[in-house]
């Protein structure tokens, strides 16, 4: 059951309208890295656990907060949008052919669609797609997967907060900063605790048996570039850090297996090279 509250969770009220900057805001509600990616991500994850009690809660804790960041986003670009008749703005843009350049990063489907609201889609107008979510049923490739949707999210925002000088949008995008900050950590956490439990090792899954992979390549750094600079790197050399091995670096890697010998194409799929088609 989820239950909900009617005051937002931080308040999201533009200082004016801006239709352009609410499109913008878009790539952070509905894009590959946005708020409903996250959102059905940690959902998703949590009706699925399996794990402890205590994982379970914490996805479900913060899946639900992320339903408050999506509608903090659409009140957000709902205010942006809100401001003069579309044929009041379609009369400027046609007598100046400067605001026509500027106004080319609205979306018209907010007002033709949406009526002046947001929309499930990104900056693009690209609908949101399920697949951007990730729900493995295995918490420690999840939790890392996790860690990077924060990441990404937090970037993006980062670089909206600099596009604007609206106080209104900017202490918005303050908070959720703030909060991709706490759940980057959150995650990062959870990883530890993960390990700390029995529960995660690397490499993932490490309920695969060992002796099922052929070991002969496991710890091998192929040098598939021109150069050997990546000798260098921490992957190249010593103890790898699953602790299960060492690092070899292969400076002229050789191919393992022979050169592919193409099947034979059936006659009426009509491949270039294959036989003459016997059909009358």
């Amino acid at each position: 059951m989820f239950f909900h509250v009617k005051e937002l969770q931080f308040k999201a009220k533009p200082d004016r309208p801006n239709p352009i900057f609410a499109n913008r805001l878009q790539e952070v509600l509905g894009g590959q890295f946005g708020e409903m990616t996250v959102m059905m991500q940690y959902l998703f994850q949590g009706f699925s656990c399996k794990g402890p009690a205590k994982y379970k809660d914490m996805l479900l804790d913060i899946g639900t907060e992320e339903i408050a960041h999506v509608e903090m986003l659409c009140t957000m670009i709902a205010h942006l949008l809100e401001g003069a008749p579309v044929a009041a703005q379609e009369q400027a843009v046609g007598a100046n052919p400067m605001l026509a350049a500027i106004m080319g990063g609205t979306n018209p489907q907010h007002l033709i669609v949406a009526g002046a609201g947001p929309l499930p889609v990104n900056s693009v107008g690209v609908p949101w797609n399920g697949a951007y979510m990730v729900a493995s049923g295995d918490l420690m490739a999840d939790f890392h997967a996790n860690l990077n949707g924060e990441i990404q999210g937090r970037l993006q925002v980062a670089r909206l907060y600099n596009m604007t000088d609206d106080t209104g949008v900017r202490d918005m995008l303050a908070f959720m900063i703030a909060r991709d900050t706490m759940h980057q950590n959150q995650w990062l956490a959870a990883i530890e605790e993960l390990k700390a439990d029995g529960l995660g090792a690397y490499p993932v899954p490490n309920t695969f048996p060992t002796q099922r992979e052929d070991t002969r390549v496991s710890y091998q750094f192929w040098n598939m570039s021109q150069g050997t600079e990546s000798q260098a790197g921490r992957w190249a050399q010593g103890r790898t850090p699953d602790g299960k091995g060492t690092f070899e670096y292969l400076a002229n890697p050789t191919p393992l297996g022979p050169m592919p010998e193409p099947a034979k194409p059936h006659p009426e799929l009509h491949n270039t090279g294959g036989p003459p088609s016997q059909i009358k």
